[in-house]
């Protein structure tokens, strides 16, 4: 007899494989597309910053990587292009960490450890019919595509550019982030509370990326010693450099009926995407992928998967949560890539404002742990 399943998920990545794992904790029957295989000798040199929320779902599923890929941060300097500083503190904020910066290969591979063990997941190479199609395909869904989605999509004119780096001293738990109007410098701490390695994300303007991606090894770091105004030290290069474009993006709808009657619904970067500076894009899927698996659970045993009731309730509640991360990110982005001086002088003032802000200060940290009020 062929298998049936209550949901088919486009897409295997970390949200997938994520909503796969808590839709079979449900008891419901998941068929997962595989994701196409990367070509060899691809090296994926991404890192997220993962808040408390999403260190506590991955816990849940026990698909949370070891301490050597998942370094704590105990410690966060944002740095203005003049005198504007404002630094967070996990002991402050009486937590054991403000985030942890986890290797993406780590974290797939404990994903796809947990979903070759839960036998209410299948495999499969090519989508199968359900009530419910899950699409988790990434910024350039293409099932988004086929569903008539609008995808209004707001370039920022800038790229990331990601690597690594080794640097001479230690990072110390600490992730430090430069804002300035020639880009968004971050360096993230990977390798546990003694590595040596940083993450780097550095937001450029799309004119300047191909300089930067085909300078010496050498002039690329040296740059970034300018930039970070030798923090760690001597850095030196210990991978590639990938880059891609950066922009503000949202679906007109994350839910709705395909040609053939079957409902299918939007998770993570297919619904939304956002600038990274803040490192919420993840989490913000990981919520997705969390809240639409409650939405499913507590649904009346009558109800199929596919109601588009329950999916409208999972579109209003993951938009009213995105609304004012991607409102904030958009801000500021806007503000330091302008070059005017009375705006320059107006922002570093804010953010000595906000480093003496008291409670403010201590409610936005709180909230991009993910840890509410």
């Amino acid at each position: 007899m062929a298998q049936t399943f209550d949901i088919c998920i486009r897409g295997a990545g970390i949200v997938g494989r994520t909503l796969a794992l808590l839709l079979a904790r449900e008891r419901l029957r998941v068929a997962l597309v595989a994701s196409p295989t990367p070509p060899a000798g691809h090296h994926d040199v991404r890192a997220y910053a993962l808040n408390a929320a999403s260190r506590q779902l991955l816990d849940s599923l026990r698909s949370w990587p070891d301490a050597q890929h998942a370094t704590a941060v105990r410690h966060m300097e944002v740095h203005g292009d003049l005198d504007g500083n404002v630094h967070f503190d996990a002991q402050a904020q009486d937590v054991d960490a403000l985030a942890w910066i986890v290797d993406v290969p780590a974290l797939e591979t404990r994903l796809g450890e947990a979903v070759r063990y839960q036998p209410l997941v299948e495999v499969v190479d090519a989508p199968v019919a359900a009530p419910l199609t899950a699409v988790c395909e990434g910024r350039a869904s293409r099932t988004r595509a086929e569903f008539g989605v609008e995808f209004s999509v707001v370039p920022y004119g800038q790229h990331a550019i990601a690597t690594r780096l080794h640097c001479e001293l230690p990072h110390g738990e600490s992730a430090r982030q430069w804002l300035a109007p020639e880009g968004i410098l971050a360096l993230l701490p990977l390798d546990g509370p003694q590595g040596q390695t940083v993450a780097v994300v550095w937001s450029i303007a799309q004119e300047n990326v191909d300089t930067w991606m085909n300078a010496s090894a050498e002039a690329f770091t040296q740059r970034l010693e300018d930039i970070s105004q030798g923090a760690l030290g001597r850095l030196t290069l210990a991978s590639e450099r990938l880059n891609w474009p950066l922009q503000q993006a949202m679906a007109d709808r994350w839910s709705g009926a395909s040609p053939d009657g079957r409902s299918w619904v939007l998770v993570g970067d297919a619904a939304h995407n956002v600038h990274p500076l803040a490192g919420q894009g993840l989490n913000l899927g990981l919520g997705d992928a969390q809240a639409l698996a409650r939405v499913l659970q507590q649904r009346d045993a009558w109800r199929s998967t596919g109601d588009n009731r329950l999916l409208r309730r999972y579109e209003r509640e993951r938009k009213a949560a995105l609304a004012p991360m991607g409102l904030a990110m958009d801000g500021l982005q806007q503000l330091f890539t302008r070059r005017e001086a009375p705006l320059q002088a107006l922002r570093n003032w804010g953010m000595k404002g906000f480093e003496h802000s008291g409670p403010i200060k201590a409610w936005m940290a709180r909230q991009a742990m993910g840890l509410g009020a």
